[in-house]
């Protein structure tokens, strides 16, 4: 078993890509395949990468600031797939 880790990392969404409900499904089906919690916050708010409902609740729009924060045995590598497909979301 490996140690935990925690890892943060701030992207922005694409100026022409809201937080609606595909890229949202798309977002969650990614953090949940790794052993590792991820929150997100942004908006003034925070949620849960794996619950669709609060990743929505976020209300972020094309262009917003994400702050991803990862922590578990698969931290980092969760962290390097939830940034990669927000910044590339079209």
């Amino acid at each position: 078993m490996s140690a935990s880790s925690e890892s943060r990392r701030s992207v922005r969404l694409p100026a022409d890509v809201d937080l609606h409900a595909r890229p949202a499904g798309l977002l969650v089906r990614a953090a949940s395949g790794y052993d590792a919690s991820v929150t997100l916050h942004a908006c003034g708010k925070r949620a849960d990468a794996k619950s669709i409902l609060q990743v929505l609740s976020l209300g972020a729009t094309g262009g917003s600031q994400i702050e991803i924060e990862t922590s578990g045995s698969e931290a980092s590598a969760a962290l390097e797939a939830v940034a990669g497909l927000l910044e590339t979301l079209a």
